[in-house]
C-alpha cells in the first residue's frame, strides 16, 4: 500500500505533533513538570521572604524602642551583659552540685 502525498502530509504533521506533546510534556528544562516544581519552589521563596519580612519589622521595633527608651537599654545591659549601675555592689551566687562542696586535693606523698 502506497501513501497518496496528502496522507504522507497528514502523517508527518501528525508525527510532528506528536513529538512536539511529548517534548513540552517531558522534555527540556521548562517542562510542563518542571514548572510545576518552579511553582512550588517560587510558593516557598514567597513563605520565606514572608518570614524575612517579618523578622525586619521586629527588628526595627526594637531598634525604635531601644533608640527611645532609656529603660530597655538598662535591662539589657543589666541582664546580657551584667552590668552595674554607680554605687551599686554585684553579687553572683554560683550552684554548688548536690553532692556538697568541692574537696581539697590530697597532698602529695613525699619520699
Amino acid at each position: 500500500m502506497e501513501l497518496t502525498p496528502r496522507a504522507a502530509r497528514r502523517l508527518a504533521a501528525g508525527a510532528l505533533l506528536l513529538v512536539a506533546g511529548y517534548q513540552a510534556v517531558f522534555g527540556g528544562e521548562y517542562s510542563a513538570f518542571g514548572l510545576l516544581g518552579l511553582r512550588d519552589q517560587a510558593a516557598e521563596r514567597r513563605a520565606h521572604l514572608a518570614d524575612t519580612r517579618r523578622q525586619v519589622d521586629s527588628l526595627r521595633a526594637v531598634a525604635r524602642r531601644l533608640e527611645r527608651d532609656d529603660a530597655a537599654v538598662e535591662k539589657i545591659a543589666r541582664e546580657q551583659f551584667g552590668m552595674i549601675g554607680p554605687g551599686e555592689t554585684l553579687y553572683r551566687f554560683v550552684r554548688v552540685d548536690s553532692a556538697g562542696p568541692p574537696r581539697a586535693p590530697a597532698p602529695a606523698a613525699t619520699p
